[in-house]
């Protein structure tokens, strides 16, 4: 089947071109001297060989492939190392000094150009290989939760840090600590064979993907304000994460809308304060609120075309109040939205906002809707995804490669591919015979990275560029 589909893709770009060029020889005038018409159908044949050679020959002598897999194999135990060693010392978001400076010393040792410091702790790498040619990007997230860890491991964190002014544990609860671990080695090997890369690499050590602490910047956004997909600009960019709901060895993707935007929401409710014997003294903003609540779930349920894409509202918290027979002047609610199309979430803000406003006032109340957008729909180019899908399949097997179903996470990967044509895919981090689907999840402090998926990652994402850069 790698066959076949390789000689499709290769088809429709030989009839294009040969379309163009035939042109050429209908064009020459008929009293030509007999040796220029020879010439020029000779140009014409060589025009079209060299056209057609790069997708055929090149490609399929390439030994990159083969060099990625025997590295790969060679540095394994270095990327375990390192993923321990972040793992134990993890950092929350906008404070990943320990890592940046471990990722920073890494780089430049492989000689690799290094700009530290973007977006407070971020490390942008730049690799510049053999040859001219295009420039692919490839990140890694680098921050940690403010989750206590329960897993019980020899290098578990033990690490206590102030998160919004509360002392919380820290943990790589999401996999980030592999995550770092696998771009390092993939810089590792990609700058061992830059001689034989025609193209640029450009590596994304990115801090405060789980969002900046409060009254910060921060992420890609803040990345992308300070530059970091500037000179050069990345042609493609590509980014991984690992998964508690699969297994090792296990790769899934999808294409066009694959991960949520998400949104944070705030409704503040105000009412009138009065005695909680005398409720008809003042404005209940907490009986108001309630109705809000379940207001805003019939826009899911009953507003929106359910046949079209999912949508999410969810109320996490409400505050209001000090004491139980008083009631209060006012109701905090804080939630999140999320949804998998532009569009929709531009009617969900319309929506929630006009339920809101309107439960308020049916009460005497007011509402103030706020909603502060934070990462846009992770929208993985479909033209790209199908491009590479002949290397994932080669790099984790045919069979371990299958569609990912829509995840109703955000990741702020999503505004890198909406500088540069994006892939995300997930790569399983169970252990293998474990039930995935019961698994502890990411987020989870009893989640648990496998870590044989770290050759997986180091293979996929270094042959995801060097593949990328080879393509004509």
């Amino acid at each position: 089947m790698a066959i076949s589909h390789q000689r499709k893709r290769h088809e429709a770009p030989f009839i294009s071109r040969l379309s163009l060029v035939t042109p050429l020889a209908k064009e020459l005038p008929n009293n030509q001297p007999i040796s220029r018409m020879l010439r020029g159908v000779r140009h014409v044949i060589c025009a079209i060989f060299l056209l057609v050679l790069p997708n055929s020959a090149i490609d399929a002598q390439s030994p990159i492939p083969a060099e990625i897999d025997r590295r790969e194999r060679q540095i394994g135990s270095k990327v375990v190392a390192w993923r321990r060693d972040i793992h134990e010392h993890p950092e929350l978001g906008n404070r990943e000094t320990r890592t940046a400076k471990i990722v920073a010393d890494h780089l430049r040792g492989l000689g690799i150009e290094v700009r530290a410091g973007v977006a407070h702790t971020g490390v942008v790498g730049v690799l510049r290989g053999g040859m001219p040619g295009k420039v692919v990007a490839l990140r890694a997230d680098m921050d940690a939760l403010p989750v206590t860890e329960l897993v019980n491991l020899p290098f578990a964190s033990k690490v206590k840090a102030t998160y919004n002014g509360q002392e919380v544990g820290v943990m790589h609860a999401c996999g980030h600590d592999a995550h770092v671990a696998i771009l390092m080695g993939v810089a590792e090997i990609l700058a061992a064979i830059k001689d034989q890369l025609p193209g640029t690499v450009k590596f994304i050590f990115q801090p405060a993907e789980e969002g900046p602490p409060s009254g910060e910047e921060g992420g890609a956004a803040l990345m992308l304000k300070e530059g970091a997909f500037d000179n050069p600009k990345p042609d493609a960019v590509f980014g991984l994460h690992v998964w508690g709901a699969g297994n090792i060895g296990q790769i899934g993707y999808r294409s066009g809308g694959t991960m949520a935007s998400s949104d944070v929401l705030r409704i503040t409710v105000r009412g009138k304060q009065t005695h909680g014997a005398i409720p008809w003294a003042g404005v209940d903003p907490v009986v108001v609120s309630s109705q809000i609540v379940l207001g805003l779930q019939t826009i899911a349920s009953r507003q929106l075309d359910v046949t079209r894409t999912p949508a999410i509202i969810t109320i996490g918290s409400i505050h209001g109040g000090v004491r139980n027979n008083i009631i209060p002047d006012e109701v905090q609610l804080d939630g999140t939205i999320r949804a998998f199309s532009p569009e929709v979430q531009d009617d969900m803000h319309r929506r929630i906002k006009l339920t809101a406003e309107s439960i308020a006032a049916s009460a005497g109340a007011t509402s103030d809707v706020v909603i502060t957008r934070q990462s846009p729909v992770t929208f993985n180019n479909p033209a790209l995804t199908e491009a590479m899908l002949s290397t994932l399949r080669r790099v984790a097997g045919a069979d371990m490669v299958s569609e990912q179903p829509l995840v109703t996470a955000a990741e702020d990967f999503s505004l890198f591919a909406q500088s540069a044509p994006g892939l995300f895919i997930f790569l399983g981090s169970t252990k293998t015979g474990v039930d995935a689907a019961t698994a502890p999840a990411n987020h989870s402090p009893l989640y648990e990275v496998d870590e044989g998926v770290l050759p997986l990652g180091v293979r996929a994402l270094a042959s995801l560029a060097a593949d990328f850069l080879s393509q004509r």
